[in-house]
């Protein structure tokens, strides 16, 4: 068995957990997809915050310049920035995979405050962790966001290439969009942009930017047993911290139908 099914198969019962969670079945009505979309938007930001440190490390990004010492590292990063940082979008522009997010959140009524507050205050030069205190981060998000900045500030590019590949590959079910296809044809179109921007995910994180990071992990892991350790048990790591943010999102939902019974 190879490295990359290995590590695979011991995620399984994760990805099985993740692919089968509860949340999905809260997920009944207009204002319960709203509040998933108020936690998992952070995790589609971080996302690029770990894909952006990806390239930091195995491309140039320094003046004056110098050739990469990982050409093929750096060609498979840029590929992966082109499409989730200047994606095309539903309008005949280009948008990053956060923006278009962001505006299928604000076409469908979903509350952006807390992201949007957390952006200023970083343009602001505020530090992440002041920015993390913005009033209303829903606590699952928060937690999740220190996990990642946690991988990333390790500076080691096994850690970082697992996390980015293992904890974000394909781990919305085909039920999350038929749940959302159906809740769209019920308030009349409100969900396109959330329709486009899914599309859009898993038409390039699935079928190209997937195989584009398992070549990537496999370069900077080669023969190496012990990288191939370090991919793993951050693989497994990744996943049970995206576990924790669906359980956060699923307990929040609950407390929010707690709170309407006994109103």
């Amino acid at each position: 068995m190879d490295r990359l099914a290995r590590i695979h198969t011991r995620l399984e019962p994760l990805r099985t957990k993740l692919l089968q969670h509860s949340i999905y079945s809260r997920l009944d009505g207009i204002d319960a997809l709203r509040m998933f979309m108020a936690h998992h938007i952070f995790a589609v930001w971080d996302f690029m915050s770990l894909l952006k440190e990806l390239q930091r490390q195995l491309c140039v990004v320094d003046v004056p310049w110098l050739p990469s010492s990982n050409s093929l590292g750096c060609r498979l990063v840029n590929e992966i920035v082109l499409g989730e940082e200047s994606d095309k979008n539903n309008r005949g522009g280009y948008a990053s995979h956060f923006e278009l997010y962001h505006r299928a959140m604000q076409k469908c009524g979903a509350d952006t405050s807390s992201m949007d507050g957390f952006l200023d205050q970083l343009r602001h030069g505020d530090s992440l962790s002041i920015a993390l205190q913005t009033e209303n981060i829903p606590n699952a998000a928060r937690g999740f966001v220190k996990h990642t900045f946690a991988v990333i500030e390790t500076g080691d590019l096994c850690t970082i290439a697992a996390t980015f590949l293992f904890g974000r590959e394909d781990l919305l079910p085909d039920l999350f969009q038929q749940i959302v296809n159906k809740l769209n044809a019920h308030i009349g179109g409100e969900l396109d942009e959330f329709q486009y921007y899914l599309h859009r995910h898993i038409e390039l994180d699935h079928d190209q930017h997937g195989p584009l990071v398992k070549s990537l992990i496999t370069a900077i892991c080669g023969t190496d047993d012990s990288k191939w350790q370090v991919a793993e048990d951050a693989a497994i790591e990744a996943l049970q911290e995206r576990v924790a943010l669906w359980d956060g999102v699923h307990g929040t939902l609950n407390e929010r139908r707690d709170q309407r019974i006994t109103a």
